[in-house]
């Protein structure tokens, strides 16, 4: 998806309770200080949606647009790809680094970032799904769009993410908000795929080729220029309605040690001690490679079945397969996380391992619906996990430094700004090698060449990444626990251990 604390230990010792405030905290004496209420937490994973039914229709569904509607050369797709990715990772630092900046107004210090971000966010996205007339420089429309609107996603989900230490002091509570805004972002991305998916499937099914004479000609379905505009207006239309409930039904909880103008620790200072904090260095690294993983199954999936295999007529049902496996199995993977830990729950990843493989051997249909359902329920996990450990790496900082205000937008930005450039690098280097494999956009059939970069691209490399990041991720020795009194301190022990 996609998906992100001020400094002093202080900020976690008890605060007094502060009145109950409509469709927000609802503090209960004693130990149920700082619990959210079920409306809350909706309606905080309602705000989540947007960005991600968003992110799943172009992650299917772009490149295919980009090739074979637009028709533009694999190798501009690269640059598209890869442009709109860095920009969205070079929004990261610089969105961190303003909302550092900003002052706290009367709906908080991230929520105004949210909500101004949101019209400009669905233009954007609607604008890329949008055919001109003009062709010649089309790869020069798409790559300004596509970074447009990663940008705008960044500035969108930064403060929105970050906000989950701000709703509560309790670490459970938190938890458990996390788990439902990944819920709804699964079901949001559910969504994005089964809408977008249905609206424009019928401009890539087999009949596309049939009156092709040669196997290489070129056959645009008519309808495809009207059908993606349709789902992307569909699609944009969340923004305002998602952002809308996120601002009525969650309200930003004030940090007591944060000065009322925001001024803390500047954010490169931060910045410098955030990335040399071992146990955020060591998830920071190993997720680059399994989110890189992630999104590079993801993207050639349709492809896959389109052009290297007879699954052409399978896509739109594999998809929500993937999608409905995700959603389901979101909350066992979070009493997962409760019951035996995050060590435990990582190796879930692995998972869609063997599958990967299997379905670039065996590209049957039975066997591509097991395994859409099997790496349905690993992507779940792996979206889940780094979110959840994330919170807990901020409080392991905390224990160890005291420092201003603003740390938990560099901690979210910063991750987000190494997932994406990780994924601008995987999505553009795999997307030049189909042109280097001779890809044809919009052509009825392809290469054997490029058949065999898509078997490779769909198993082989994910399958390196995951095993890679898994690796990174349990070698080497756990943070210690804190003492009981810092852990009083914080109101918790620092869960990172992956104990």
């Amino acid at each position: 998806m996609a998906g992100p604390h001020e400094g002093t230990p202080a900020r976690a010792a008890e605060t007094p309770p502060t009145p109950p405030v409509a469709h927000t905290l609802e503090p209960d004496a004693g130990s149920n200080a700082g619990h959210l209420s079920f409306f809350t937490k909706v309606c905080y994973g309602i705000g989540g949606v947007p960005n991600q039914v968003a992110s799943s229709a172009i992650a299917f569904y772009l490149q295919l647009f980009l090739l074979d509607v637009a028709q533009i050369p694999a190798a501009q797709v690269s640059l598209v790809l890869f442009g709109g990715k860095v920009s969205g990772a070079a929004a990261d630092p610089l969105a961190g680094f303003l909302i550092n900046r900003s002052r706290r107004t009367g709906s908080g210090r991230l929520m105004p970032w949210v909500l101004g971000c949101t019209p400009f966010i669905a233009l954007a996205y609607f604008f890329l799904w949008f055919l001109p007339p003009f062709t010649s420089l089309r790869g020069l429309w798409y790559t300004t769009l596509y970074c447009l609107f990663q940008a705008l996603a960044t500035f969108f989900q930064v403060p929105y993410t970050a906000l989950t230490m701000l709703l509560t002091p309790s670490p459970r509570e938190r938890d458990s908000a996390t788990a439902y805004r990944m819920t709804m972002e699964m079901a949001g991305t559910l969504m994005g795929a089964a809408v977008h998916g249905l609206i424009v499937s019928g401009a890539h099914g087999s009949h596309r080729c049939d009156e092709a004479t040669l196997p290489g000609q070129v056959a645009v379905f008519p309808n495809a220029i009207r059908l993606y505009p349709i789902a992307a207006a569909v699609v944009a239309v969340t923004y305002p309605v998602c952002s809308s409930l996120l601002c009525l039904g969650v309200k930003e909880r004030p940090d007591p040690s944060a000065p009322a103008s925001g001024q803390g620790l500047s954010f490169l200072a931060g910045l410098g001690l955030t990335v040399r904090h071992p146990p955020y260095l060591k998830l920071v690294i190993s997720f680059l490679f399994i989110s890189a993983a992630v999104q590079v199954e993801q993207s050639y999936l349709v492809l896959f079945c389109t052009h290297a295999s007879r699954l052409h007529d399978h896509v739109q049902s594999l998809v929500l397969t993937i999608l409905v496996s995700a959603v389901l199995s979101t909350p066992m993977w979070e009493w997962v996380l409760q019951r035996f830990g995050k060590r435990m729950s990582a190796f879930g990843i692995c998972g869609m391992v063997p599958f990967a493989i299997l379905l670039a051997a065996v590209p049957t249909a039975p066997v591509a619906y097991v395994v859409a359902f099997v790496s349905g329920i690993s992507i779940a996990v792996s979206l889940l996990l780094p979110w959840s450990m994330l919170p807990d790496v901020v409080d392991d900082f905390q224990l160890q430094h005291q420092h201003g205000p603003g740390l938990e937008t560099i901690f979210y930005s910063s991750y987000v700004f190494f997932t994406k450039l990780s994924g601008a690098g995987a999505l553009g280097i795999s997307t030049l090698s189909l042109d280097f494999a001779g890809y044809e956009s919009g052509a009825c059939k392809q290469a054997e060449q490029v058949v065999v970069t898509l078997k490779v691209l769909i198993g082989a490399v994910p399958t390196c990444m995951i095993l890679t990041g898994l690796c990174i991720l349990m070698v080497g020795p756990a943070p210690k626990a804190p003492t009981q009194d810092s852990s009083r301190s914080l109101r918790r022990r620092t869960s990172y251990s992956l104990a």
